[in-house]
């Protein structure tokens, strides 16, 4: 799904891309899926980050330059429309022809900003790779590698920048989304480093974080912020040279501020820096409530999430239909509580409350049924009613009966259900074979929930020709 735009970053992302006739049409048509979706969320721009693709090949080809494509609808479509060429598989040449075009006017490569290359492989070169790929990390070049295939480890964990476990990724192509998250999150704080930007970003606050460009000796920073929307509402903080973060809180929710970072320094001259940050939506609690373990006289009630912002909660329930309606106060840390003394078959509306530090209150509400008591169907009883045909008779199950289910699964022939009235406490069963073992089950049926059924097995004595059949009780 579509991923919040991510700005604060600048920095070239080089993509080389496996297009030998190693890789099968599927296996290059998901690493672009893959490519596609880890820059969606990118800012692209001469001042952000911009991207380019080489090809691995017989020869080197780069499918377009870093400055040609300024913004994720464009990079992405043409990621899209990225042609396979076939042909061998010289990363070495690659690399090298990758080194070139990364610090090249001509190709749309920035001096002085953070240089990421990600070099998606089934883990196979033609030729050396080791030599040219030294001389890019001595470069500052941050090498991203990921492998669909059974590369060597040795070679590529020594490919990759150090440490590997941070730059080396072995999936399989079908599972390339799953390490997307991580992968775009360890190339932000390479492009991010050098740049103001936010992190840890709440409904009220973010913490700020740039590189240090002074010291406690040599100056001291101002930081201006205010929401877009109310620049009059600037604020102001300065902070010691020796800083390189700041936590701004008690900020407004779903609110994007201009922040504006200004070193002061006695010996060089440093431009202001800005960024736009936007805090999240407010977390509400509770956002749902969850009714379990019911039982004749009580159930459990529990809700989520628990935020630090809530001092407290409280549950109300009372019987439906009705007015009548207890309290209960359950801590701020906690998300549940048992409620008890209940009355069995009965729905409850019970509505949980979170009272926030602020004064706010915010409720949700949900309906609970209690279970019927004694539910069992009790004591039953089977009659021979002549050939291949029995009487089951039960005593009533207490509560609200609305009817009884009985179910009879033959030895020889098709299982059969029979539903009945509450008044009616027995059923025919027929066409049961004879010298056959048969399972007899009864079920109360209530309005909230099932009862506990009863089941007996019954045994049907083979066929007799004898005269004056007589009903006869049978256990």
């Amino acid at each position: 799904g579509p991923q919040p735009s991510i700005s604060n970053s600048e920095g070239d992302l080089l993509f080389l891309l496996d297009s030998s006739g190693s890789v099968s049409y599927y296996e290059f048509s998901k690493v672009k899926e893959f490519i596609w979706d880890l820059v969606q969320p990118f800012t692209f721009g001469p001042k952000d980050v911009q991207a380019s693709i080489i090809h691995i090949s017989t020869t080197p080809t780069m499918e377009f330059p870093f400055d040609r494509y300024l913004s994720s609808g464009t990079v992405q479509q043409a990621i899209q429309n990225t042609r396979q060429l076939m042909g061998d598989t010289n990363t070495g040449k690659a690399l090298s022809y990758a080194k070139e075009k990364f610090f090249s006017d001509e190709a749309g490569a920035r001096p002085d900003v953070p240089k990421v290359l990600v070099w998606v492989t089934d883990g196979f070169s033609t030729d050396d790779i080791s030599e040219p790929m030294q001389l890019l990390k001595d470069m500052g070049v941050t090498v991203f590698i990921v492998s669909t295939g059974r590369g060597n480890y040795l070679e590529l964990s020594a490919a990759a920048s150090q440490p590997p476990e941070k730059h080396l990724h072995f999936v399989d192509v079908d599972d390339l989304p799953i390490i997307t998250q991580e992968l775009r999150d360890a190339i932000l704080d390479v492009i991010q480093a050098n740049r103001l930007h936010a992190v840890d970003i709440t409904s009220s606050s973010f913490r700020l974080m740039w590189p240090k460009l002074l010291s406690q000796e040599t100056g001291y920073y101002t930081l201006e912020y205010a929401p877009i929307d109310d620049l009059a509402r600037k604020r102001a903080k300065q902070v010691s040279g020796a800083h390189t973060s700041l936590m701004l809180s008690n900020l407004a929710p779903e609110t994007t501020y201009e922040v504006a970072l200004i070193p002061e320094s006695n010996v060089h001259y440093f431009p202001p820096q800005t960024t736009r940050v936007t805090t999240l939506a407010e977390e509400i609690s509770p956002a749902q409530v969850l009714i379990s373990e019911s039982g004749p006289h009580s159930f459990h009630v529990s809700w989520a999430p628990t935020l630090d912002s809530v001092i407290g909660y409280q549950v109300l329930y009372g019987p439906l239909p009705g007015n009548s309606a207890k309290l209960l106060e359950v801590d701020g840390k906690h998300n549940s509580t048992v409620v008890e003394n209940l009355a069995p078959n009965t729905t409850y509306l019970v509505t949980v409350t979170a009272v926030y530090k602020s004064g706010k209150e915010k409720s949700l509400s949900a309906k609970a049924c209690t279970q019927e008591e004694g539910s069992t169907v009790r004591h039953l009883r089977f009659e021979d009613m002549g050939p291949n045909t029995l009487k089951a008779s039960w005593d009533s199950a207490d509560g609200k009966v609305l009817g009884y289910r009985v179910r009879c699964r033959r030895q020889t022939g098709p299982s059969s259900v029979i539903s009945v009235s509450p008044q009616i406490h027995s059923v025919l069963l027929t066409d049961l074979a004879s010298g056959t073992t048969n399972k007899v089950c009864v079920k109360p049926v209530y309005k909230n929930q099932p009862g506990k059924g009863l089941c007996r097995m019954v045994h049907v004595q083979p066929a007799t020709e004898a005269q004056g059949y007589k009903h006869r009780q049978r256990a």
